[in-house]
């Protein structure tokens, strides 16, 4: 077997891509996408066909303004999310709006509005995660969806206390950014970590023993990767997300995958519980820079990439 399958003998395996195309090649059991991904794929020719079916859909709506554009978007994010199931047997993450990201009830009307335009699209609520930025607002808005049966996947996670706070909670799947923590501690300290050095790859393994030593149901999806090697070294996570060109060097390579994490060996470790009520959260997540930098910094990112497809969207009705 090549890498790739090898690796979904102790991993769930998920395509981070909005690009059908992806999907269809390397046989993801999930997908996920955000506003970034999105975005780029709404510039591919054959995928402007579904913001053109959002826009004409909505063009005769009695909304106007940053309502209707908020209308659209959720369509075509519906619209996507659609098309991927067809694809995957298993779930799609779909993204609020990270402006909403301090916003409680926002957050929560806007889950609750997301999964009853995919039933009304006649998708099961049982292949959507709604995807919210990771903050002690993020977690208290994916607390109340959870208990109404919306399951949620928290991302923009850096830190053990935010994971730990997601489990708490009862959040069905967090995704801590790999890849994003490298970038950080790289930069910091002006050099590269490889294999299990790598501190995103620490990062992600103090969680998932945390998890499985305390008995959590929360699913831990590593994502954001830079290479391969952090890809192997989290080889029996529960799941990670994977970009289609880190799957392609996956699916063309041959070396053997050793799996890395497993509860077995969690259960055997000696960590001392995080405590996650709220000026704990506050003060364990300021004390981490990197954290705190990187949480802030994924926020305004995906904010910018939000107002990039809300002036698409503005674009193509004044065009009409």
């Amino acid at each position: 077997m090549n890498t790739l399958d090898q690796l979904k003998q102790f991993t769930k395996v998920v395509a981070d891509t909005g690009d059908f195309g992806s999907l269809k090649e390397y046989a993801p059991q999930d997908a996920t996408t955000n506003p970034s991904l999105i975005l780029a794929a709404s510039k591919i020719e054959r995928y402007h066909s579904l913001l053109e079916q959002a826009v004409t859909e909505n063009r005769n709506s009695s909304l106007t303004g940053a309502a209707l554009v908020e209308q659209i978007t959720d369509r075509i994010l519906i619209l996507f999310g659609s098309e991927i199931l067809k694809i995957v047997p298993g779930r799609v993450s779909t993204e609020t709006d990270a402006r909403l990201a301090f916003d409680t009830p926002a957050l929560i009307a806007k889950g609750r509005q997301l999964i009853a335009l995919y039933e009304k699209h006649g998708v099961s609520r049982e292949r959507v995660l709604i995807k919210i930025a990771t903050t002690w607002e993020g977690v208290r808005a994916a607390e109340q969806l959870q208990k109404e049966g919306i399951k949620c996947n928290l991302t923009l996670l850096f830190s053990l206390v935010q994971a730990v706070a997601c489990a708490e909670a009862g959040i069905q799947l967090i995704s801590p950014f790999v890849g994003r923590i490298y970038d950080w501690y790289k930069k910091a300290e002006n050099k590269e970590f490889t294999g299990a050095a790598d501190p995103g790859v620490i990062s992600t393994s103090a969680i998932y023993n945390y998890f499985k030593k305390y008995g959590h149901k929360t699913e831990v999806m590593g994502a954001s990767f830079r290479n391969t090697g952090q890809i192997l070294e989290l080889a029996g996570c529960d799941l990670l997300t994977i970009s289609p060109k880190l799957l392609g060097e996956l699916q063309k390579s041959q070396e053997k995958v050793e799996r890395k994490l497993s509860p077995e060996a969690a259960q055997k470790m000696d960590i001392p519980k995080v405590p996650t009520d709220e000026k704990s959260f506050r003060w364990l997540l300021n004390e981490e820079a990197m954290a705190t930098e990187k949480l802030s910094e994924g926020i305004r990112l995906f904010a910018a990439d939000s107002r990039k497809l809300d002036q698409r969207i503005t674009e193509m009705l004044a065009a009409k």
